[in-house]
């Protein structure tokens, strides 16, 4: 079974290969690469080649990847000189990605709607994008200010990614992605109590993941399962239990998915 869970389930910086053997072993065909996520780390030539390798060495293949908004680096800032390092740093994870086979970057984007710089730095960014092929995935916060930037963009350039634990913390969090099922083209799925951002594997929290798999199999999301879960609140220290559990809710969810679809799993009735 295909499926994917993000390479910083227990570090987001440093060396990332020995966590790659590992998921690899664990019987994961797919990574989201999610190392640098959040600072402002400007990926060379000689470090995306050697991801590169390190994904074929292990059987491996890039699902999609998460973008960074960095500290001092940020395409919504109101500094412009920020703003355009921003932009720069958002062009170098499209390149990465589309150098290692995956096609879309996962990207937060501020609360408050109408954000003009953002807009700015998304009209810059949309035709190395479209070259590349690779889609900006908006992650879900507030979902008026993300339902009005897609509203503004194609999308062949602008997605959604529904993060589970957030809109797990939400008024209303699968409702609002039924209204945005058609741009879903990435997805980070663990869990929470409801009280805080947990990242905990699936089925151990109060997402309703039976609602979940029904919209996400009526929706425009035709990729692996995707997990973005930690070691951090799940209560397991050994790393190699802590991916089989997790290789564990993420095989029984694509079980659901497939079963509200209607399909069969090869060797399987519908879940």
């Amino acid at each position: 079974m295909e499926l994917s869970i993000t390479t910083d389930y227990a570090k987001d910086v440093g060396d990332p290969s020995p966590y790659l053997r590992r998921i690899a072993d664990a019987g994961f065909t797919h990574v989201h690469w999610c190392h640098q996520w959040n600072t402002d780390f400007l990926y060379a030539a000689a470090e995306i080649e050697q991801i590169r390798t390190w994904l074929a060495d292990f059987g491996l293949r890039l699902l999609d990847l998460h973008g960074s908004v960095g500290p001092e680096k940020n395409w919504a800032s109101p500094r412009e000189y920020e703003r355009l390092a921003g932009v720069e740093l958002v062009k170098n994870r499209i390149e990465m990605t589309a150098r290692l086979g995956g096609d879309a970057v996962v990207m937060h984007v501020p609360e408050q709607p109408g954000c003009e710089p953002l807009r700015r730095s998304l009209a810059e960014i949309e035709g190395l994008a479209r070259r590349l092929g690779v889609r900006l995935a908006i992650e879900n916060g507030n979902f008026d200010a993300i339902g009005g930037l897609l509203a503004e963009h194609g999308a062949d350039y602008l997605g959604l990614c529904y993060d589970a634990g957030h809109g797990n913390l939400a008024a209303d969090g699968l409702g609002r992605l039924e209204l945005l099922k058609d741009r879903l083209i990435s997805v980070h799925l663990h869990d929470n109590d409801g009280s805080a951002d947990q990242h905990k594997l699936p089925f151990s929290g109060t997402v309703d993941w039976a609602r979940l798999a029904r919209i996400m199999a009526a929706s425009s999301y035709s990729k692996c399962v995707s997990m973005e879960v930690s070691m951090r609140n799940a209560g397991i220290k050994d790393e190699p239990a802590f991916l089989a559990r997790a290789f564990e809710g993420g095989e029984r969810f694509a079980w659901m998915v497939d079963g509200a679809k209607g399909t069969r799993r090869p060797g399987g009735g519908a879940g």
